[in-house]
């Protein structure tokens, strides 16, 4: 006859075993559980608002894990402030790069109206790379009593003052941005009227009316403004038409240019008439 015999102690050392698993199990899943909340709370930015207690906590953490912002890059600024570039994608250096996601922040970028492009690139753990190409500053826009930095397209760009840029044509107007860079470029045709353009006026959104440095007005005509920009000059040079005692040149018939004449003496303006070919 065969006997059994059960061993007691390794009954014992058996279910301690699988208490010591599911043990094990259930707090891995509660570290998992715990550590997917606190990744949610991190990529949400809830931890990280101004003045809370837990403000630099995913920061902390992001470093631990060697996935800290601690070697930010930017390049290609010229108007603006790092800083400015690190609140629109919302990275602070040393702050969490867990859930920064680069080509959302180049969509950012890229949306601002100061920026013409953008490349953000992120190299793993911890290093960020932007590179940002500005609008260039053309002129600046007067509408009502306020001014912008526009650029040839006519974007306006926000966080430029215009005030710093004084030496860029002022134009105003309805449909001034607009048409701002066809007349800049007709005016670079005659350096010596471009030298003096103190502001140029949009009418109608029509027609330009420019004034120059010496008090002389100059009416465009609607059509072919270069040509009477180049009769102007051709009359300066061959009659000083814009000389002293001018005080406006009307240009707006094709064929013929209309002057107003100050007469000190009297303080009265006249007007008096000249040929095209003359």
């Amino acid at each position: 006859m065969k006997k059994h015999y059960r061993n007691p102690s390794g009954s014992a050392f058996a279910m301690e075993g699988a208490w010591r698993l599911r043990f094990a199990a259930r707090a891995g899943a509660v570290l998992f559980l715990g550590a997917t909340i606190l990744y949610g709370l991190i990529g949400s930015g809830m931890l990280d608002y101004e003045g809370s207690p837990f403000h630099k906590l995913p920061g902390r953490l992001a470093s631990l894990a060697g996935l800290a912002a601690d070697d930010i890059e930017i390049s290609g600024l010229v108007h603006q402030e790092p800083e400015t570039v690190l609140a629109a994608i919302g990275v602070t250096p040393g702050g969490s790069l867990i859930s920064f996601d680069a080509a959302k922040a180049k969509r950012i970028l890229e949306n601002l109206d100061w920026v013409a492009t953008a490349k953000v690139q992120r190299s793993y753990p911890n290093q960020l790379d932007v590179t940002v190409v500005e609008r260039q500053p053309f002129a600046i826009w007067q509408r009502g009593e306020n001014y912008y930095v526009i650029d040839r397209s006519g974007t306006a760009m926000s966080n430029i003052p215009a005030a710093k840029l004084t030496t860029l044509p002022l134009v105003s107007g309805e449909g001034a941005a607009l048409a701002a860079e066809e007349l800049i470029n007709q005016l670079e045709a005659t350096p010596d009227i471009m030298l003096q353009l103190r502001a140029a006026a949009r009418i109608g959104n029509r027609r330009w009316t420019l004034y120059l440095d010496n008090g002389v007005t100059i009416l465009l005509p609607e059509e072919n403004a270069g040509a009477a920009l180049a009769l102007a000059d051709r009359l300066d040079r061959t009659q000083n038409l814009m000389s002293k005692g001018i005080t406006s040149v009307d240009l707006r018939i094709p064929g013929r240019v209309a002057v107003g004449i100050a007469e000190v003496a009297e303080q009265k303006t006249g007007t008096a008439s000249l040929s095209a070919g003359q």
